[in-house]
């Protein structure tokens, strides 16, 4: 058997074609583009790129992008006086907080200190409630992300055993949830479970997203199993055995080119919403 690869690029493009559409709809009634704003505090090398992408992105699809960057000397206060500020700044639609921050930030306190109607990025305790409870709110963008891969490949979750490899709460947690909510059968995975090879072997999904280069075996990949890595780590590795991997899979991403495109698909859709439900535009 040898898997079929998952374009994210492809999907990613749909994703930003709509909203594009959507977005120069908005200017035309609202008379200035939807916003998003980003805030970067201090000087990782990687999550300068990470911005400048999305910037150039949102150029792409008709957005306005506002960048702010705080010193790597920033305090907590520092940041939440920023964010509480774009927060109730009515031009702002979205808001992206870049992380992970300095260690001196309290990273969850500036996650909670952006309006829920804002949190493009899915990362406040109340996204994570609608995700969870199936309320209407904003995903996290790689766990959404993930779900246009599947509805764009035709996997339904539904009766499937789903097996997320990874804990955080921007991406292993709520993926979990959002495919509970499709009537996937979800077992949690890190890097600390006993016997990790056995519960891959036993998925027919399977989210990997712990951080840890090809910690999954392309051996404990069950035969026509559906195997998407969100993963990437230095090199261009993802958290999946690739190639021996692809050899059992049924559907399988890359790394790069596979969950990442649509991350930042979504994030600039929900940004396009937001701005929607602001200003009642339909």
């Amino acid at each position: 058997m040898s898997a079929d690869v998952i374009d994210g690029t492809a999907v990613a493009n749909q994703i930003l074609s709509d909203a594009a559409v959507r977005s120069t709809r908005f200017a035309e009634v609202v008379g200035r583009k939807p916003c998003l704003a980003t805030v970067l505090v201090g000087d990782d090398p990687a999550s300068h790129t990470y911005v400048r992408m999305k910037t150039n992105r949102c150029a792409t699809v008709g957005l306005d992008s506002r960048a702010h960057r705080l010193p790597e000397t920033a305090t907590t206060g520092d940041v939440v006086a920023l964010v509480a500020k774009l927060s109730t700044d009515d031009t702002v639609d979205g808001i992206l907080v870049q992380h992970p921050m300095p260690h001196q930030v309290d990273e969850r306190q500036i996650f909670e200190t952006i309006t829920p109607t804002k949190d493009v990025d899915g990362v406040t305790g109340a996204s994570f409630a609608a995700m969870a409870l199936g309320d209407k709110g904003f995903a996290s963008c790689t766990p959404a992300g993930i779900m246009h891969l599947l509805d764009a490949y035709g996997v339904d979750p539904a009766g499937q055993r789903a097996v997320v490899v990874g804990r955080s709460p921007i991406l292993g947690k709520p993926i979990g949830m959002l495919l509970l909510a499709r009537d996937a059968t979800v077992t949690y995975c890190h890097s600390r479970t006993v016997d990790l090879a056995n519960m891959v072997s036993e998925a027919d999904l399977v989210v990997a997203a712990v951080g840890r280069p090809e910690l999954i075996k392309g051996n404990w990949i069950k035969p026509g199993a559906v195997v998407i890595d969100a993963g990437y780590n230095p090199g261009n590795i993802g958290d999946v055995e690739y190639t021996a991997a692809a050899h059992r899979a049924r559907l399988i991403t890359p790394v790069p080119g596979g969950v990442g495109p649509t991350t930042i698909a979504v994030l600039l859709a929900q940004t396009v919403e937001a701005a929607e439900s602001a200003h009642v535009v339909e």
